[in-house]
């Protein structure tokens, strides 16, 4: 049957009860049709700062977001109205927050750029109370809850550390320092994503500024004198990459069947199985072997297995997720330096779809648990929902733009710099993600700037719509793309 005599029999199924709502809403989602029908029809604004993390909560009603204004908000997002919103001690940046499970949505955790890991809980009215859990000295960036755990959770920071939390005695655990794998020296591997394999939850894996993503097993980490140690018990790596100590890794996400996604900074986004692991294939990794060319890994690289490719993205200026779309993780997606959002088909890494998503950069693309909703984020102060239908603008870039913006990019300055056409200015990359200029906010300013932000935020909205149609010709930057084709839905 044609897909659009299936669609139309699908609708019809709907219709007179024959199809249930969630499995016409799975079908819907694993459709192509979904992908290409998405466009923004809600721009959430409370932030005074780039969104550096959005989450949805378990049952998708709420959605949780923190910013380089040291704040978080929980959202009604069918209403785009702030539910709470609160400063959360913090004085640099917010890079990550999530919600724990089981608890009403009323813990919440946070870290963020001044090195500290904070538990906020949520009382009655609204109030919110935080404590601190740990300071580092170093920036921490990335979450991983157990599943299903309402007190244990794990993070990843640039000191190449990785801690265990149980909220239940507000206990951290230093559980090992992740240390490189392609130098005789002690190098420090910094660490910027954690993930936690759903179908072996006690599996996790992490990666930074290396080209290797480390699988550890808790029931493997063992206590060595008074020092906890972890070994990896697997290593991914695109064989190419193997040894050039090139590269590093902004993100990862594992799918439903623990397929393991891999952003990489200066390559592509690819998929592991396990299969691709080198310890799969008879290759025992340690600090040694990895350690020049001449090495046997480098030797072997052509017989090893080559993992599924996402290109045409950028992803060098700031610390960007990577995430699955569809009911059955059928999709990929990411966003990219040059304020686009791809989405590319899993089965055959397709680029199906490249969208406007923010005048500068898209870091985070978040999927509804449950629903036909998308929401992203990055430079600018709002949050995006995507929906199926007529929204603002259909927002889409051609491939031919996108591939155009390669070239500009070219005007990228390799001091850590880069310009934009929209932008008008150069901007400190440092400061986008990581290290935040102001001086700490009080719950008072914050109350007394909201309706200058909210003023702001009606004079952005049209800024945005001219960035969403500039975007396609001279707005965006240091894209590529070697897909072929692109929808224009």
């Amino acid at each position: 049957m044609p897909p659009e005599r299936k669609r139309m029999a699908g609708l019809w199924e709907r219709e007179v009860g024959g199809l249930p709502p969630r499995n016409f809403a799975n079908a819907f989602m694993a459709s192509k049709d979904f992908v290409q029908s998405l466009s923004i029809h809600k721009r959430l604004r409370k932030h005074r700062g780039c969104v550096n993390t959005i989450s949805f909560n378990g049952d998708g009603r709420l959605l949780l977001s923190g910013a380089d204004d040291r704040t978080v908000v929980l959202w009604n997002w069918v209403e785009a109205v702030p539910t709470v919103s609160f400063h959360t001690g913090h004085s640099n940046n917010v890079l990550h927050a999530q919600f724990m499970p089981f608890s009403d949505d009323r813990s919440i955790v946070t870290c963020a750029g001044d090195g500290e890991v904070r538990h906020s809980q949520i009382q009655e009215g609204g109030h919110a109370t935080t404590d601190k859990l740990v300071e580092l000295e170093f920036a921490v960036h990335r979450f991983a809850v157990e599943p299903g755990s309402p007190y244990t959770f794990y993070c990843c920071c640039e000191d190449s550390s990785v801690w265990l939390f149980d909220l239940r005695g507000k206990n951290a655990v230093e559980l090992f320092k992740c240390r490189a794998a392609d130098h005789f020296t002690a190098d420090a591997t910094e660490l910027f994503a954690i993930a936690i394999d759903p179908m072996k939850p006690y599996c996790f894996a992490v990666a930074g500024s290396d080209e290797y993503v480390r699988i550890y097993d808790t029931r493997k980490i063992r206590l060595d004198g008074n020092s906890i140690f972890g070994h990896p018990t697997e290593h991914f790596c695109p064989p190419h990459l193997i040894s050039e100590n090139k590269d590093g890794i902004t993100g990862l996400a594992y799918s439903q069947t623990s397929e393991l996604l891999a952003s990489y900074s200066h390559d592509n986004i690819y998929l592991f199985s396990r299969e691709h692991g080198l310890h799969f294939n008879n290759i025992e990794v340690d600090e040694r072997l990895l350690m020049d060319g001449t090495n046997p890994l480098s030797c072997c690289r052509d017989e090893l297995p080559i993992p599924k490719t996402f290109n045409g993205h950028q992803n060098q200026h700031t610390i960007k997720g990577v995430n699955f779309l569809g009911p059955n993780c059928d999709y990929v997606t990411s966003g990219s330096d040059c304020g686009r959002i791809f989405i590319w088909r899993k089965k055959d890494g397709e680029l199906i779809r490249v969208m406007t998503g923010d005048k500068h950069i898209v870091n985070c693309v978040e999927q509804h648990p449950s629903g036909i909703v998308v929401a992203s984020s990055g430079i600018d102060k709002d949050i995006k929902i995507w929906e199926p239908g007529e929204g603002e603008n259909p927002s889409i870039a051609p491939v031919d733009k996108v591939e155009e913006d390669m070239w500009l990019s070219s005007s990228s300055d390799s001091d850590g710099f880069f310009y934009n056409d929209d932008l008008e200015y150069a901007m400190d990359l440092d400061d986008i993600y990581v290290y935040g200029n102001g001086d700490e906010h009080s719950s008072e300013e914050d109350e007394d700037t909201s309706s200058e932000e909210d003023d702001d935020g009606d004079n952005s909205a049209k800024e945005d719509n001219d960035g969403d149609n500039s975007a396609a010709g001279e707005g965006g930057a240091d894209c590529e793309n070697s897909a072929e084709d692109v929808s224009d839905g």
